[in-house]
């Protein structure tokens, strides 16, 4: 996941502010100055007295030529390496995100901060951003702190949807509303997800729920952050899981509770191209897969022959990790 370190120094208490509502992940402020930022919100601090430590855990590095990047990528096996160019070019980066050097760019921008992001289509992993503008602070946090990434869709063709009695399954409440669309991916394989769809819509007994997803059941996989799955029981306030358009477009979310409870529950068998799918879900309108148009569809009006999102890929998983190796899951 993307890191943007905000840098405060010298001290501007609006900046701070800024940057803790926008959500940067750390602020770089003077020394002496942590405990004003604890006393505005909970973050990591860099300073003498911050909860890194400048020397110790952070090296900022000016790089002069190309001599320097081996100095660099052993430091940042180490440290959080907080790198600046003397004209900020990319060829640096380039050669450092090709040697596998997790360093933080020092951007003073959102144009900058976008470039070093998107650097050999893989870009760096975080950023430092030197700014004393709070609207180009805000900008920087808000359109690139979630991310870029997008997951190719595919479609999966319904073939029979199956009462299978009770179970425990699954709902998982964000901390932020979703659009008609938007949803998680669950499976009962790692390597084949389904979209399934927010609570977005209206019916006569129960109102929209957008912030939720009706997940499944507890055995099954979920996608978050970092390309990784999880098993839906193992998710829990706090965490972090993706959350997916109909298009493929990625971002995250917070999870604010899980609910645990027996409901009756459906076995959906589908098809994408040759391979059979599967997943398990609540036996109720509300919970509702999504169409290729973004719509969502109820799990109990589904039909063989309709069509819904999927993400599908190849090889399998070991404890969430993608693996090279062949594995069957039934």
């Amino acid at each position: 996941m993307r890191k943007i370190w905000v840098k405060a120094d010298p001290w501007d208490k609006e900046l701070v502010l800024t940057a803790l509502e926008s959500g940067a992940d750390g602020i770089m402020v003077p020394d002496g100055c942590s405990e004003k930022v604890k006393e505005l919100g909970r973050v990591t601090t860099i300073c003498a007295d911050g909860d890194l430590v400048p020397g110790n855990d952070v090296e900022i590095f000016t790089i002069t030529s190309g001599d320097d990047e081996e100095a660099i990528c052993r430091l940042a096996a180490q440290k959080l390496v907080i790198l600046e160019c003397t004209d900020w070019t990319i060829i640096p980066l380039e050669n450092l995100i090709a040697k596998g050097a997790d360093v933080a760019a020092l951007v003073r921008s959102f144009d900058e901060a976008q470039l070093a992001f998107g650097i050999l289509e893989k870009g760096v992993k975080q950023v430092m951003l030197d700014t004393r503008d709070e609207m180009e602070l805000k900008k920087t946090l808000e359109l690139l702190k979630g991310g870029t990434e997008t997951l190719p869709l595919v479609e999966a063709e319904i073939l029979e949807v199956t009462n299978i009695g009770m179970g425990d399954r699954v709902c998982v409440d964000t901390c932020q509303n979703m659009d008609t669309g938007q949803g998680m991916l669950v499976g009962n394989s790692s390597s084949a997800l389904f979209l399934v769809h927010a609570e977005t819509v209206s019916n006569p007994y129960v109102a929209p729920r957008p912030f939720r997803v009706n997940a499944g059941a507890v055995h099954a996989y979920t996608r978050v952050p970092g390309g990784r799955t999880r098993y839906l029981s193992e998710i829990k306030a706090g965490d972090e899981v993706e959350i997916i358009s109909h298009e493929g477009k990625v971002s995250s979310a917070i999870v604010g509770r899980i609910k645990i409870e027996k409901r009756p529950m459906l076995l959906i068998k589908a098809r994408i191209g040759d391979k059979g799918v599967a997943t398990i879900v609540q036996n109720a309108e509300t919970i509702r897969l999504t169409s290729p148009e973004g719509e969502p569809l109820s799990v109990v009006s589904l039909s063989a022959g309709d069509r819904v999102m999927a993400y599908h890929e190849e090889g399998g998983r070991h404890f969430g990790h993608k693996v090279d190796e062949t594995i069957t899951e039934k």
